[in-house]
């Protein structure tokens, strides 16, 4: 913005004093292709701004599917078990230990924080894919729960739903992990700004005067923001400050399973 600032000036400068330019110079027309392509540039960052804003949502969508699902089968494993403790507690282990899993599997850096209970020994059984290894386990469980008559066909049926529900939303994550915004399409956009900025003191400082450098700075601020924000928020999962709040959302699952299952 300094820079701008500056170059600015220096434009105001060659054009007032050294040039000695007025209104009725040549120069003005270029104003008529500045607010054409400064149309053009508008589309261009609400289509960036909205594809940005779509990856966030969609992202937060799958996080509160992962809550209803986990929820809803927490409640119906809950039923079905009864009075088996030992069974309920191992599966609400790993129902617990799943939104905490994901979330570190889909960010960059670890997103371990401090949970209410230890999985070291979960997470050292994991090798390779951990989110579909522990609906490996849960399906293990249940097919064992099956063939001792503790869960009808009828109930596996909608508790495998439920499980599916899992792998739903971490493929969804990764999709959008996985598929960044095309780098040549947000390098374009980033270039357009900064060649409308730069022509901006050249077509309307001969009539604007001095005022168009403040001017400048501030439509540059704009502009560049608006870019800034949409790569912020076109990745969600990196756990910074205007991302998905995956731990807070996976400690809320671990505290409704935990209320749920006991």
């Amino acid at each position: 913005m300094i820079l701008v600032g500056v170059y600015s000036y220096g434009i105001a400068y060659i054009e007032l004093e050294y040039l000695h330019l007025t209104s009725k110079s040549k120069v003005s027309n270029v104003g008529m292709i500045h607010s054409l392509l400064g149309f053009v540039l508008s589309l261009l960052l609400v289509f960036r701004t909205n594809t940005a804003y779509d990856r966030w949502w969609e992202g937060r969508k799958l996080w509160g599917k992962l809550v209803n699902d986990t929820r809803n089968f927490a409640i119906k494993i809950n039923l079905i078990l009864g009075d088996d403790v030992h069974t309920a507690k191992q599966i609400a282990r790993l129902l617990k230990f799943f939104p905490h899993f994901l979330a570190k599997h889909l960010s960059k850096e670890s997103t371990r924080l401090a949970l209410d209970e230890d999985y070291s020994e979960i997470e050292k059984s994991l090798k390779h894919h951990g989110p579909s290894e522990i609906v490996i386990l849960l399906t293990h469980k249940l097919n064992h729960l099956k063939k001792e008559g503790k869960i009808s066909d009828i109930e596996m049926v909608y508790l495998d739903t439920q499980l599916s529900g899992f792998l739903d939303v971490c493929g969804g994550c990764e999709r959008i992990k996985n598929t960044p915004i095309p780098y040549s399409y947000s390098s374009f956009v980033k270039k357009f700004i900064i060649l409308y900025v730069l022509a901006l003191p050249i077509a309307y400082v001969i009539n604007i005067g001095l005022f168009m450098v403040p001017l400048t700075v501030f439509v540059y601020y704009v502009l560049m923001s608006l870019e800034l924000i949409a790569e912020e928020i076109e990745d969600p999962f990196n756990n910074d400050e205007n991302d998905i709040p995956m731990e807070t959302i996976a400690q809320n699952i671990e505290r409704n399973v935990h209320q749920i299952l006991g």
